[in-house]
C-alpha cells in the first residue's frame, strides 16, 4: 500500500514540503533531492523482487557484527540502512519522511500520508471483495493485487544514492516527477486527481484545496521578496560602500599592476550596482522567479569583491571567518 500510494501521489507529497526555505535545502547537505523515491534496503527490497516473481519464500539476513571481542555475545546486523540522501526511507522498524523541513509543521505531510495509504488500502479492499463475490480465492487473488501493484510501481523504488546526476537522468526515464521549486510544486494542487483524493476521504474540500494553494502561494511569494529586499539594502548601504572607500584608496595608485587592481574593483562596484537595479526593479513587479535571479546575480558580484577588499573595511564576517572563527 505504502509503494502504490507514494508512486500514485508522490507530487502531493512533494507540495507538503514546498516552502521558499526548503527549495534551498531539497538535494543538499544530507537533505534528499525533491524527486519522491522510497528506499527499502536488500532485504525488503528482495522480498518485493520475490514476491513479483510469484512469491516470497527466502528473507536475506544481515549477519552478525564483528566487535573484535570474543567475550561479547554475537550481534545481530540490521539489515537496512538510513540512507540519508533518500526522501521515503525504510529504517528498519518505520518509514521515514525525510523532506520535511526543521521550521515545518508536519502535520501536512502526516495528513497526506494518511490520506493517500487510506485511498491505497480502499483500492485494494475493494478488488479483494470484488473476487471474493465472483468465488476466486483470496490468497490467489491477493498474490495476484500485490504482483500488480509491485509491476505497476516499483519505478518508485530506489536504493542507491539520490544525490548522483544517474539517478536524477533514471528518475526522468521512469517517470517520476521533478519538482524543484515551490510554484512548480504547487501547481499539483490544481489536479484533477490530487482534489478528488482529498475530498473522497473528507480530508479537504476543493475549496479548501484551493485555499491552500492562495495561502502558501502567497507566503512564498512574501518570503522571497523579504529576501530580495534584504539582500539590496544590504548591498546598497553596507557591501557597495565599503568596496567604494576601498576604491577610493586605490585611487592613487600609479603601478601597472595596482591600476589592473583598481579597474577590477571599479568593474565590480558598476556590475553590483547594475545588479542591484536588476533585482530592484524585479521586487517592484513583485516576481519571485525573477528576485531569485536577481539576488543570484548580484550575490555573484558581491561575493568577488568580498575577495578583493580587506578585511579591515568589509563590514561583514567572510566565509572563511564564519567557518573558523571560535566562539
Amino acid at each position: 500500500a505504502i509503494i502504490k500510494a507514494v508512486d500514485t501521489y508522490a507530487d502531493l507529497l512533494r507540495v507538503t514540503v514546498a516552502t521558499a526555505g526548503n527549495d534551498h535545502r531539497l538535494g543538499a547537505n544530507e537533505a534528499p533531492p525533491a524527486i519522491v523515491s522510497i528506499f527499502l534496503g536488500e532485504q525488503l527490497f528482495d522480498i518485493v523482487e520475490q514476491i513479483e516473481k510469484g512469491g516470497a519464500k527466502t528473507s536475506k539476513q544481515g549477519g552478525d557484527i564483528n566487535v573484535g571481542v570474543d567475550s561479547l555475545p554475537s550481534l545481530a546486523k540490521d539489515t537496512t540502512d538510513r540512507n540519508r540522501t533518500s526522501p521515503f526511507a525504510f529504517t528498519g522498524a518505520k518509514f521515514e519522511f525525510r523532506a520535511v523541513g526543521s521550521n515545518q509543521n508536519p502535520s501536512a505531510a502526516n495528513m497526506v500520508l494518511n490520506t493517500i495509504v487510506a485511498q491505497a488500502l480502499k483500492e485494494i479492499c475493494d478488488q479483494l471483495e470484488a473476487d471474493k463475490k465472483s468465488g476466486k480465492n483470496f490468497n490467489k487473488s491477493l498474490q495476484v493485487i500485490l504482483q500488480d501493484i509491485i509491476k505497476k510501481h516499483k519505478r518508485v523504488l530506489f536504493n542507491g544514492d539520490n544525490y548522483t546526476a544517474q539517478w536524477h537522468a533514471e528518475a526522468k526515464k521512469r517517470g517520476l516527477p521533478n519538482l524543484k521549486s515551490t510554484p512548480e510544486a504547487l501547481e499539483v494542487l490544481k489536479l484533477k486527481k490530487n482534489i478528488d483524493v482529498l475530498g473522497k476521504h473528507g480530508v479537504l474540500s476543493s475549496v479548501e484545496v484551493s485555499s491552500r494553494y492562495e495561502i502558501n502561494k502567497h507566503a512564498y511569494d512574501t518570503v522571497v521578496a523579504l529576501e530580495g529586499s534584504c539582500a539590496a539594502t544590504i548591498a546598497r548601504t553596507q557591501l557597495i560602500p565599503a568596496a567604494l572607500d576601498y576604491q577610493d584608496l586605490l585611487s592613487s595608485v600609479k603601478t601597472v599592476t595596482q591600476k589592473k587592481l583598481l579597474a577590477k574593483v571599479s568593474s565590480l562596484i558598476d556590475g553590483s550596482l547594475k545588479a542591484a537595479d536588476v533585482l530592484e526593479a524585479a521586487l517592484a513587479k513583485h516576481d519571485s522567479a525573477k528576485t531569485l535571479a536577481g539576488m543570484l546575480k548580484l550575490r555573484e558580484v558581491i561575493d568577488e569583491l568580498e575577495g578583493l577588499v580587506p578585511a579591515n573595511i568589509w563590514p561583514l564576517p567572510s566565509y572563511a571567518e564564519m567557518l573558523l572563527m571560535n566562539a
